[in-house]
């Protein structure tokens, strides 16, 4: 394990490699947006993702990273909540006005709640400083793993109550489009694809996080509380069934009253 500049870097170990060929094909061409004010770690953000085999972009402020975001259209931006200038929610707000690009934040306060407004506000995960390079990585390829898985799916869902279009990330309800945030639209992208089937706390987390291990059951109970809450004032039903002591089960009407 070796420590520099207060973050923690740990050695790969076996194993750690099994998403790695496939990535490295990927994301040669992949850009990753990097909006950091601090110059040394910024530097060092930058060395951890260019090691593993993609480019990089930088941004010292917030003002900087929406210029060189509309640019260069990366494919990840990793960025910093406190910069001069534009601060990184606002930056956050206009990513989000422009499209579904994987954002990792960066934040300096564990408080739980700075980690949720995150989330809410269009985030897809965060890391605490200091953190470790191990860390860093695993939360970027879960990331660039679940965007690519997206695309590789069918772009289209329809059933009783709903219609997804998950290239573009949209819901609509009665030809009217639900406001979701990103983690509530990949929970129910998740649930929508496996209807009628019982999907646990942590198979969620998997497909809505990414990440089941470093991840509360909370979230998952807090999102639900969210979705069911937009769902049923949208089309009065809720559609998301709980199994005590198993999951959730998505089970929509076949049809739709007239």
């Amino acid at each position: 394990m070796v420590r520099e500049l207060g973050h923690t870097f740990s050695v790969r170990r076996p194993g750690m490699n099994r998403f790695r060929s496939w990535y490295e094909l990927r994301m040669k061409d992949d850009k990753v947006l990097i909006v950091e004010d601090d110059d040394d770690l910024r530097d060092l953000v930058r060395t951890v993702v260019e090691r593993e085999g993609m480019a990089t972009i930088e941004a010292a402020d917030g003002r900087e990273g929406l210029r060189q975001f509309y640019e260069h259209r990366p494919r990840l931006v990793i960025l910093d909540i406190g910069l001069p200038q534009m601060n990184g929610w606002q930056v956050l707000e206009r990513v989000r006005e422009l499209g579904n690009v994987p954002v990792l934040i960066l934040t300096a306060n564990a408080d739980e709640l700075d980690k949720v407004r995150g989330l809410r506000e269009g985030a897809d995960d965060y890391v605490t400083k200091p953190f470790g390079r191990q860390e860093l990585i695993a939360r970027v390829e879960a990331l660039l793993r679940r965007a690519s898985d997206g695309q590789m799916r069918d772009d289209l869902h329809a059933d009783g109550l709903v219609e997804i279009d998950f290239s573009q990330r949209r819901v609509t309800i009665d030809d009217s489009e639900l406001d979701l945030t990103p983690t509530e639209f990949r929970l129910l992208a998740a649930l929508a694809r496996h209807p009628n089937q019982v999907l646990s706390h942590d198979q969620l987390l998997e497909m809505a996080w990414g990440d089941s291990a470093n991840r509360s059951r909370q979230q998952v109970k807090l999102y639900i509380g969210y979705l069911r809450r937009k769902l049923v004032d949208a089309a009065a039903e809720d559609p998301i069934e709980t199994v005590r002591g198993f999951g959730y089960r998505y089970r929509p009407s076949a049809t739709k009253s007239a």
